[in-house]
C-alpha cells in the first residue's frame, strides 16, 4: 500500500501561492487512522485541512551556529596537544574543540592521523556542520573530508527540530548516511526525564538516508506510541524534514457513496520544476469506473495560478436517472489564479465549467467540501469571477464580473443573477476643502437574470406554490403573497457620491459637525414580462436619474465627571437631516438593498438601508444618549439609548417595494422604535453585551438580543441568546427565539475540550451541536469531534440532519491525516 502526505497551502482569491507538497511512501502499511476507526461500514473523503483546524504549537527556531571557515586549515584547542611527528599524529585530549572544513567537532579526546586522513573522536562527541545539524556520539571515525566513516552510539539533532538516535551509523561517500538500529522523532526529549520516549517515533532495523535524493528509508519500522508499538511497517520512506516539494505518491484515500458504490484514489504529484508541478489523481469506482482527476499548478515571479480537470465516462448512468447526472460522460474544469501588477494592484480569476452543475455534488469532490466535511449546501454556488483590485493610501478600486452556479436541486439557474460588471471605488481627499475631509465613492452595477425569483410571505403562498413560477395561476403572484426577490432581464446602474464633514468644537467643550453629500444614481433597466411581474413593476425599458441633494448637522456634547473610583462621560448625541423625499421609491428594482436592521449599529447613519439600490430621504432627526463609565480598577460599562424620527416629507422606510425593505424594521413609523445598547466588561476575562428594540407605542420587544463571553486561562464560553418578533410583510409569520453556545476547557498543557449547541426555543430542541476534544503540541496533533447539522444528501431537494464522528491525526514532518464517519446512515468518508 503507498502511504503519503501532503503539505497543504490554502489557494486564495485575495493571495495567491503554489501549494507544497511532499510525498512518502509505504509498502504494506497500515495507515494511523485505519487502526484507530477499524470496523467502519460507511467511509468518504475530507481532506485534512477541510476538517476542525488544530496545527502544530510553534517552538522558537533553534538559531544556527556561526560558520567554521572553510579554508583547508584545522585549528584545534585542548587542555593538551601532542604531535606525533614520526607517525604524523596529532592528539588533542581535555576539553577538545576542533574546527575544519566548516565542521566543528568537540570531544574528550581526538587524534587525527595524516597517513590515513582518518579523524577519530572520543568521549561525549558532538559534532556540528554547516548545516546545523548536531550530531551526538560515544565515538566518531571520519575521513577528514566527512564522506566516510562510522559512529558509535549516537544522536543527531537537525535545524528542523527532528532526531535520529541509532547504535551505529556508517557514512558513504557523503551521500549516504546508515543508521543501525535507527529511532526517529520530531518530539523533542522530556526535560524531566531525557531518557523517556518521545510522544511518537519511528524504529528501524536500519534507517537510510539519502542526502542527494534527500529521502529517508526505513526498513522493518514499526510506529510507537510513547514507547508502546501501534503500527509495523515493512517499508517506509519519506522525504527528509528539509524537502518542501518531492515527486511521488500521495496519501491514498478511499470514499463510499450510493451512487458510485465505493472509490479508492492514490494520488501521484509530479515536481515537474521549482515553479511548476502536476498532480493525477485517478479514482477507481465499483459502480461507474475510473474518475480521472488532473490539477496543474505554477508559481510566477508575480504570482500564482492552477487549473483543475476531472471526467468519467459512467458505466450506469440509470443511477442518476431524472437527475443532471443521467449521461455516459461528465467532467469539468475549474482553475484560480492571481497576480501583483506592481505593489498596489492585483489581477485575479475563478472559473468552473461543468457538464452539468450536480457533477461536484454526486462525486463528492473535496476541495468543495465545508469546513466539516459535509458537502457544501444549496445555498452556496459556485463562482466564476475575473477582477481587479488597487488598494491607495486613502483609495479603494474593485472590479469584477461574476457568474453564480447553483447546484443544489432548490437552486433554478435563471433566477441566479449574472453580474457583468460592478465596480466600486472609493477615495478621500489627501488635502482639505473648505477646512473639512471630502471624500467620494462611486459604483457602477450591471446584472441579467433570465426568470423572476418569487419568494412566499403567507403561509397559503408557501403550501400552495403560488411564489412559485410554474404556478397554474399566475395572477396569484400579488405583493400581498410574494416578494419578488430578483428581477427577470437586465438591470444598469451607476452612482455617485461625495460627501464633506468638519468639526468644530467651542469654547463650553460642544462638538459640532456639519455635512453635505450629493449622491446621483442613473438607472436603466429592461425588464422581462414574465407572469407576476407587472404587479410589483412596470415591464419593458425604465430609465432614471435619481439625485438626492444632503445637508446636517450632528451635535455632541460630552459631560465629564471624574471619581476617586473613575470616570463617567455623559454625551447627548443630536443629529439632523435635510433632504429631499426618495424619488421613484418602490418603483425600481432592487438587488443590494434586501436587509434591513434598525439597531443602535446604525442609528446615527444618514442612509440606514445597506446598499446603493435604496436610498433614504424626507427630513429625520436621530437622537440618543451615550454613557460610559471606565473605573479605576480595570473595567467598563457603556450604554446607548436613542431613537429616529421622520421630521417631514416621505418616510423610505414605509414605502413598500419589490422585497418590503424597510417594513417591519422599526423605522416605518414617524417615531421609530426605541433601540438600545448595554456593554460591560468588569475586567478582561467577562463581557456581557445586550442590544434591543422596543415598540414605539407599546413598549414590546420587537428585536432583543444577549451576549456574553468568559475567558480564562484554560477555558472560555460564550452564549448568545436571540429573540426576534415576527415579520409578516418580510415572512416571518411567527416569533424565533434560540440560544446558542460555545466553548473551550483546556485540561491539561496540550488537551482542549470543545463544544457548541443551537437550541430553536420556538420548536423546543437542540438542531446542531459539535463535542470535541483535540491535543496539539509541537510535533502532534489529535482532535476527536462529534458533529450535528443538516446536510442535503446527494441532489435531494430537503435537509437531513447528519451526525457524524470526526478524527484527525498529524505526525509532524510525516503526514496529517482526517476521517470522518457518518453514525445516521449518510454518506461519510475516510482520507
Amino acid at each position: 500500500m503507498i502511504a503519503a502526505l501532503r503539505d497543504l497551502l490554502p489557494f486564495s482569491r485575495r493571495r495567491t501561492i503554489v501549494r507544497r507538497k511532499r510525498s512518502l511512501m509505504a509498502s504494506c502499511a497500515i495507515p494511523l487512522g485505519v487502526l484507530l476507526l477499524a470496523g467502519a461500514a460507511d467511509l468518504a473523503t475530507i481532506s485534512s485541512a477541510d476538517a476542525q483546524s488544530y496545527t502544530y504549537n510553534p517552538r522558537p527556531a533553534r538559531p544556527r551556529p556561526p560558520q567554521a571557515a572553510n579554508n583547508g586549515q584545522m585549528l584545534v584547542q585542548a587542555t593538551e596537544v601532542n604531535y606525533d611527528y614520526n607517525n604524523k599524529r596529532v592528539s588533542a585530549v581535555g576539553n577538545v574543540q576542533m574546527f575544519y572544513n566548516g565542521t566543528s567537532v568537540e570531544a574528550d579526546r581526538l587524534i587525527y592521523d595524516q597517513n590515513t586522513k582518518r579523524l577519530r573522536a572520543e568521549g561525549n562527541v558532538r559534532m556540528t556542520d554547516a548545516t546545523g545539524r548536531i550530531t551526538y556520539a560515544n565515538m566518531l571515525d571520519l575521513s577528514d573530508d566527512y564522506r566516510d566513516g562510522f559512529v558509535d552510539s549516537l544522536r543527531v539533532d537537525t535545524a528542523e527540530d527532528t532526531r535520529i538516535a541509532a547504535s551505529r551509523a556508517d557514512r558513504t561517500d557523503g551521500d549516504y548516511n546508515v543508521f543501525q538500529n535507527g529511532v526517529y522523532t520530531a518530539c523533542a526529549p522530556c526535560r524531566d526525564n531525557p531518557k523517556k520516549p518521545p510522544l511518537w517515533q519511528v524504529k528501524g532495523a536500519r534507517i537510510i538516508h539519502d542526502q542527494v535524493d534527500k529521502m529517508l528509508y526505513f526498513e522493518n519500522a514499526q510506529l510507537e506510541f510513547f514507547g508502546v508499538p501501534l503500527a509495523y511497517l515493512p517499508y517506509f520512506s519519506t522525504p527528509d524534514p528539509t524537502v518542501k516539494r518531492k515527486t511521488g505518491f500521495l496519501m491514498p484515500f478511499l470514499t463510499s457513496n450510493s451512487t458510485f458504490g465505493v472509490g479508492f484514489e492514490v494520488p501521484f504529484y509530479w515536481a515537474l520544476a521549482p515553479d511548476y508541478d502536476l498532480t493525477l489523481t485517478p479514482r477507481i469506482t465499483t459502480k461507474q469506473g475510473v474518475l480521472m482527476q488532473a490539477e496543474f499548478r505554477q508559481q510566477l515571479l508575480n504570482g500564482a495560478y492552477q487549473i483543475r480537470a476531472y471526467g468519467i465516462n459512467q458505466s450506469d448512468p440509470s443511477v442518476f436517472a431524472g437527475q443532471p447526472g443521467d449521461r455516459n460522460f461528465r467532467g469539468g474544469v475549474d482553475t484560480q489564479g492571481q497576480f501583483a501588477l506592481n505593489d498596489k494592484w492585483v489581477f485575479g480569476w475563478e472559473g468552473v465549467l461543468l457538464s452539468d452543475r450536480a457533477f461536484f455534488l454526486d462525486y463528492r469532490l473535496s476541495q468543495y467540501r465545508d469546513s466539516w466535511g459535509t458537502f457544501l449546501n444549496q445555498s452556496t454556488e459556485a463562482t466564476s469571477q475575473i477582477y481587479l483590485t488597487g488598494v491607495g493610501n486613502r483609495s479603494y478600486f474593485d472590479l469584477r464580473a461574476i457568474h453564480y452556479l447553483g447546484w443544489a436541486a432548490a437552486d433554478i439557474q435563471g433566477q441566479i443573477p449574472v453580474v457583468h460588471p460592478v465596480l466600486d471605488y472609493n477615495k478621500t481627499l489627501d488635502h482639505n476643502i473648505f477646512g473639512g475631509e471630502f471624500s467620494y465613492k462611486t459604483n457602477l452595477t450591471s446584472l441579467s437574470r433570465q426568470t423572476a425569483q418569487f419568494d412566499p410571505i403567507t403561509t397559503i403562498a408557501n403550501t400552495s406554490g403560488l411564489c412559485l413560477n410554474t404556478s397554474a395561476d399566475p395572477a396569484a403572484r400579488m405583493p400581498s403573497s410574494c416578494l419578488l426577490r430578483g428581477i427577470p432581464g437586465t438591470y444598469t446602474r451607476a452612482t455617485f457620491e461625495g460627501q464633506w464633514r468638519r468639526s468644530f468644537t467651542d469654547s463650553w467643550g460642544q462638538i459640532w459637525t456639519p455635512f453635505a453629500s450629493l449622491r446621483v444614481d442613473a438607472i436603466d433597466s429592461s425588464i422581462s414580462n414574465q407572469p407576476g411581474v407587472s404587479n410589483y413593476l412596470p415591464v419593458g425599458d425604465t430609465q432614471a436619474l435619481r439625485v438626492m441633494p444632503t445637508i446636517g448637522m450632528e451635535y455632541r456634547y460630552p459631560f465629564i465627571n471624574v471619581q476617586p473610583w473613575g470616570t463617567t462621560t455623559i454625551e447627548p448625541i443630536a443629529q439632523v437631516i435635510i433632504r429631499p423625499n426618495e424619488t421613484y421609491a418602490g418603483k425600481l428594482p432592487n438587488e443590494d438593498a434586501q436587509s434591513m436592521v434598525f439597531d443602535t449599529s446604525n442609528l446615527f447613519s444618514v442612509d440606514k438601508f445597506s446598499g446603493y439600490d435604496r436610498v433614504e430621504g424626507g427630513g429625520r432627526a436621530n437622537v440618543g444618549i451615550q454613557a460610559t463609565t471606565q473605573f479605576d480598577r480595570g473595567g467598563a460599562i457603556n450604554v446607548l439609548f436613542g431613537q429616529s424620527y421622520q421630521l417631514f416629507g416621505m418616510n423610505s422606510y414605509a414605502v413598500k417595494d419589490i422585497t418590503n425593505t424597510g417594513l417591519d424594521s422599526g423605522l416605518a413609523t414617524a417615531r421609530s422604535d426605541y433601540v438600545a445598547r448595554v456593554s460591560y466588561s468588569p475586567n478582561s476575562t467577562y463581557k456581557f453585551t445586550t442590544r434591543a428594540r422596543f415598540d414605539e407605542a407599546t413598549g414590546s420587544v420587537n428585536r432583543f438580543e444577549a451576549e456574553a463571553s468568559a475567558s480564562f486561562n484554560r477555558w472560555s464560553i460564550s452564549t448568545i441568546y436571540g429573540s426576534y418578533a415576527a415579520q409578516p410583510d418580510l415572512g416571518f409569520l411567527t416569533r424565533r427565539q434560540g440560544i446558542l453556545t460555545t466553548g473551550s476547557v483546556k485540561v491539561a498543557s496540550n488537551w482542549v475540550v470543545s463544544g457548541g449547541a443551537r437550541w430553536d426555543l420556538e420548536a423546543n430542541r437542540i438542531n446542531q451541536y459539535i463535542v470535541g476534544a483535540g491535543y496539539v503540541d509541537d510535533c502532534f496533533v489529535l482532535a476527536l469531534n462529534y458533529v450535528t447539522g443538516y446536510a442535503y444528501t446527494n441532489y435531494g431537494t430537503t435537509p437531513t440532519l447528519n451526525h457524524s464522528v470526526m478524527l484527525q491525526i498529524g505526525l509532524r514532518t510525516i503526514g496529517m491525516s482526517a476521517m470522518q464517519q457518518s453514525v445516521s446512515g449518510g454518506t461519510s468518508g475516510l482520507q
